[in-house]
């Protein structure tokens, strides 16, 4: 190797740990994102009887922060374009903080109702605003492993609330009603949140700004010093007249910026988006890490508090996995290859339900279904946590033209967090009617999502971002002709 090339290989090294450290810091919003959804997880008995509540409104206490990650996730796209996306990640902190204050300090199921809504509101920002800060400031060679770090911050987060939850009920006889320095057990499990809240907002006051929103609004020179971090300085005058080019185009083509289309109302690609995100969330993962301690422990097993732990580890270690191969086997082919996984553990656990019988007023399930249903969740936790968990977000940050992706990226985060309010408030429903019904019903989902990928999600892997978004159109529209044609 040259002088020059060992001085370049040190620089691509230099660089690279840049990049990874500001897509880590913005990433730990996805942290709080999976620890304030999944915190519920091991408080929901508890609040069930301290608030004397059970059903729909059960479900609802339960699902009312994802009404706020609606909220929070359509708005965080229009305000990013509007103050920057680092401002906007500072107000996603201080919301996460007071919903973890009121929620932990709740007197009623009401004003509990009202904070989680709060908190909601921070997650649908985090949702937003990490993948389109880590798609608009990392190179196409490492975008999809680094854009995949936020599903990765995800599911520790996931991980971190289900231990903290199991850890203050206690392992050995768990009881989130236990009093604990003054308070009920439920109740630390939120308060806890502060601590987390606190990091990501210093660590987003000392984030530099996205480059394309400081371009956008004319502060080049800001947005070439931010390049120079992360980007080699020979290419930082090509990178800034493409942004820049980018930039012009849409600003002569603003009736065109908008998420309008012919098809029903909406940009074709705005469709994809919204179809890959009703589908990550139709599959039903969020039961497993909002009910799984309810589900487990409702069919016979003892230690479901430690199960729904060894969920959560499956989740955060595939997820590695995603995030090893994701540039080199590329998007199209570990989307297929979920939902098929899904697909099938999704059915055996329908199956393993079917079989679940009643002794004493006890529902439990007899060996061997007891062990499939638990092998097969768990391994549905792999299908989903190695592919559609990390790559919805990847695709997410990718496949919007650049003149839209912060609005198109904010409507489909809340029409993720629609299907996912969804599927938590009516499980308590349909599972008092039928477990094999319910997941069964998920199976089918999983195939529809297969038939979608196949037909209509086209391969982005090392496209540059600015070029994803007429790629996605071309498939849409070529998907589309021969339904014209008829």
């Amino acid at each position: 190797m040259s002088r020059t090339s060992a001085a370049t290989g040190k620089i691509d090294a230099r660089l690279r740990r840049r990049v990874t450290a500001l897509a880590v810091a913005a990433a730990v919003g996805g942290f709080l994102f999976g620890f304030d959804s999944s915190v519920i997880n091991g408080a929901v008995d508890a609040i069930e009887q301290q608030f004397e509540i059970e059903g729909l409104i059960q479900g609802l206490a339960v699902a009312i922060a994802l009404i706020g990650c609606a909220v929070g996730a359509y708005a965080a796209g229009g305000l990013a374009d509007r103050i920057g996306r680092r401002k906007v990640m500072l107000i996603g902190a201080v919301l996460f903080f007071v919903s973890s204050v009121g929620a932990g300090l709740a007197f009623g199921v009401i004003d509990f109702m009202v904070w989680r809504f709060i908190g909601g509101l921070g997650i649908g920002v985090a949702s937003v605003i990490a993948p389109t800060y880590i798609a608009e400031i990392v190179p196409a060679a490492v975008r999809g492993r680094l854009a995949s770090l936020q599903q990765l911050a995800i599911t520790v987060g996931i991980f971190a609330a289900l231990l903290s939850d199991a850890l203050l009920a206690g392992i050995g006889d768990p009881d989130a009603l236990r009093p604990l320095l003054g308070l009920e057990a439920w109740r630390w499990m939120f308060l806890v949140a502060v601590v987390p809240s606190v990091v990501y907002g210093f660590l987003a006051w000392r984030l530099p700004e996205s480059p394309r929103y400081l371009l956008a609004v004319d502060r080049e020179r800001e947005a070439r010093d931010v390049l120079a971090t992360v980007q080699p300085q020979g290419e930082i005058d090509d990178e800034v007249g493409r942004i820049r080019r980018n930039i012009q185009e849409d600003r002569e083509n603003a009736k065109k910026a908008s998420l309008r289309g012919a098809a029903l109302g909406l940009a074709p690609v705005v469709w994809i988006g919204l179809a890959l995100s009703v589908f990550q969330q139709a599959v039903g993962i969020n039961v497993i890490f909002y009910y799984s301690t309810t589900l487990w422990s409702a069919v016979g097993f003892q230690d479901a508090f430690l199960i729904s732990v060894f969920s959560s580890v499956v989740n955060v270690a595939v997820t590695f996995v995603a995030i090893a191969i994701v540039d080199k086997v590329g998007r199209r082919p570990m989307l297929l290859a979920g939902s098929i996984g899904m697909a099938v553990t999704l059915a055996a656990m329908a199956l393993s339900f079917s079989q679940a019988v009643t002794t004493d007023g006890q529902l439990s399930l007899p060996q061997p279904w007891g062990m499939i249903a638990l092998v097969a969740a768990n391994l549905f936790v792999v299908s989903f946590g190695a592919t559609w968990g990390p790559l919805v977000w990847v695709l997410l940050g990718e496949i919007f033209p650049n003149r839209i992706r912060a609005k198109a990226l904010g409507v489909a985060a809340a029409a993720q967090w629609i299907a996912n309010f969804l599927v938590t408030v009516s499980f308590p429903v349909f599972s008092d009617f039928s477990l094999p019904f319910t997941y069964g019903l998920y199976a089918v989902f999983a195939l529809l999502s297969l038939l979608f990928v196949f037909f209509f999600v086209p391969e982005t892997k090392g496209v540059e971002l600015e070029d994803v978004g007429g790629l996605v159109f071309g498939r849409a529209k070529k998907a589309a002709a021969p339904s014209r044609r008829a």
